[in-house]
């Protein structure tokens, strides 16, 4: 394994203020003499929940660690906290951005590089998937927001709405009250032909983001005709992550959306790989 630690605002020269992260790190399976020189690998973008307070070490390499066992290479994003719209979807299509533009250095397929988030970074996941194209995102990268869809989402008991099935606390941090940004926040309304397929689980007796947001994202998926995956788990409390004692939250029965959100990106094409000639000049 190589382990590296990006500053994405020193990569793409932006002016850093002092309460900023910005921070990614890579876990990338380093070639070995077996490999294809041109083998290419599926990508997970890991974005850890807190309520957009801090982010939960429980929900980054913990997570990380499962989709590289499967052959991926992962990425953990510390995003700033607390910072308002639009600090963090910036930094989230930064690392999108970057990934993508960096795919020949990390042998990465620059066509499945996915995206998951937990409670908040559920949310911040979802904001990347709907308003990547946003104004105040081109004015950061011009035509590089291209680069910043994510071609699939887990969203893990995710933050969705700002309205009263919301976790307030986490949209008003998000928003600053600021109207239009509180609009912005209710993603439910943000799902479009172009957003990206997601799978979304969350548990029927979270106390903290109530299952409603699970529900009311799938639906939203459903009336704009993407593709989606839903599983609600009867119990299990609010930020189980991957539910194991690594984590300090034993639920072997949730445990399982691991392994179905694998399953889940293989049917959607996220495997150990060789590049088309396309994608090949694409990471040249």
């Amino acid at each position: 394994m190589t382990i590296e630690k990006i500053d994405l605002y020193k990569e793409f020269n932006l002016e850093k203020p002092a309460d900023r992260l910005g921070f990614l790190t890579v876990y990338m399976h380093t070639p070995n003499d077996r490999e294809s020189e041109n083998r290419i690998r599926p990508v997970m973008l890991v974005l850890g929940g807190g309520g957009y307070q801090y982010v939960s070490p429980r929900e980054q390499e913990p997570v990380a660690m499962k989709y590289y066992a499967q052959g991926y290479n992962a990425f953990v994003l510390d995003y700033s906290c607390p910072c308002p719209y639009p600090v963090d979807l910036i930094e989230g299509c930064l690392a999108m951005a970057y990934i993508r533009m960096n795919a020949k250095k990390y042998q990465v397929d620059v066509n499945h590089v996915a995206a998951i988030g937990f409670s908040a970074g559920g949310h911040l996941c979802g904001t990347i998937a709907t308003l990547y194209n946003q104004p105040e995102v081109k004015k950061v990268l011009g035509e590089n927001y291209k680069l910043c869809r994510p071609d699939a989402v887990v969203l893990s008991y995710p933050v969705i709405s700002s309205s009263d099935i919301g976790q307030s606390d986490t949209i008003n941090t998000f928003s600053d009250n600021n109207p239009r940004y509180r609009a912005l926040a209710s993603l439910e309304n943000q799902v479009s032909a172009d957003t990206p397929p997601a799978f979304i689980w969350s548990t029927f007796n979270d106390t903290a983001v109530p299952v409603e947001n699970s529900i009311v994202m799938a639906a939203a998926y459903k009336k704009a005709g993407v593709p989606f995956e839903l599983h609600i788990f009867e119990h299990g409390d609010h930020g189980l992550s991957i539910a194991t004692e690594e984590v300090g939250s034993v639920n072997t029965h949730v445990a399982q959306w691991v392994e179905l959100s694998l399953k889940w990106l293989v049917t959607r094409g996220f495997v150990l790989s060789e590049p088309t000639e396309g994608e090949v000049q694409a990471i040249s």
